[in-house]
């Protein structure tokens, strides 16, 4: 009987590096809008992230266009650390009025969503207490309602404190993919990278949502961009990687191994291996620090 292949239950998800058209435009937005902090600026990139964790690197390619029905991030996720501070944020973008996709309540967390000046999708969450998020033993509570946006700005009433960008805290929850191929990911992704995908209350055909550790879903994976869609090409705005970050070097290796014995390249790079999904997308694997 075949054992399926787990992949480590400590998995983090790392640094989202993007390309932009204009760096200036770009940081201006994400750090008086969002309330990242600049960390390092050189040669055309910049770092951003809260305390001293790089969460987004931006790239600077001028002229980059906006990418279209192409494969490639529907959204990155900032995980805030508690309701309180998806209150400050929410309070704050009402004040600075950036335009907002949506508000959503998932039963599992809540979550607000923004577009960057390049068409990069950012959604912004703070989780629910794990014990509120399974229906039964299996079956994970995700949906999508409206948010309740004046009980969420609530969470302030008794502690009204001045916005100062996002909190000590804040990571990157998960990230969500445009695929061109829904079967093709999940075998990459479940199959071989180990991830798995527990019951959901919300029934999605065109999507699937994947997790290491027990967690809600650490990748989402959508066909919204149309079954076969192509990636971007070297002149979009774009993804250019998203870090998974391994505990230890055997849960590295394991991957590295089902990787290899499938036939999928990896390319050695300074931080780790970059290896790409059925529809290109770009994730760089690596150790933690």
């Amino acid at each position: 009987m075949h054992t399926p292949h787990i992949i480590d239950p400590q998995l983090k998800l790392g640094t989202v590096s993007l390309s932009v058209a204009d760096l200036e435009r770009s940081l201006n937005f994400y750090q008086n809008r969002i309330g990242l902090r600049l960390l390092k600026r050189a040669n055309g990139t910049v770092s951003l992230g809260v305390g001293e964790t790089v969460l987004l690197k931006l790239h600077h390619q001028p002229g980059a266009k906006i990418s279209h029905r192409r494969t490639g991030l529907y959204h990155f996720a900032l995980l805030l650390p508690s309701r309180f501070a998806l209150a400050q944020v929410l309070h704050h973008i009402i004040e600075r009025q950036p335009p907002i996709d949506g508000a959503s309540d998932h039963g599992v967390s809540e979550a607000l969503y923004l577009t960057d000046p390049d068409g990069h999708g950012i959604e912004i969450y703070c989780d629910r207490p794990h014990s509120q998020w399974y229906i039964n033993q299996d079956t994970l509570l995700m949906y999508t309602h409206p948010l309740d946006i004046d009980d969420v700005l609530s969470e302030r009433t008794h502690n009204p404190q001045l916005f100062n960008g996002l909190p000590y805290g804040t990571a990157i929850g998960h990230v969500h993919l445009h695929v061109a191929d829904l079967e093709k990911a999940n075998r990459f992704y479940i199959d071989i990278l180990g991830f798995e995908r527990p019951p959901i209350s919300a029934k999605i055909p065109s999507a699937s949502f994947i997790n290491a550790g027990g967690y809600h879903h650490t990748l989402g994976l959508n066909i919204w961009a149309g079954l076969g869609a192509q990636p971007p090409t070297s002149d979009h705005a774009r993804l250019l990687s998203f870090e998974m970050i391994f505990s230890n070097q055997d849960q590295l290796d394991q991957v590295r191994q089902r990787l290899n014995s499938a036939g999928i390249q990896q390319e050695k790079q300074r931080q780790g291996w970059l290896v790409r999904d059925p529809s290109l997308n770009p994730i760089l694997m690596r150790m933690t620090n």
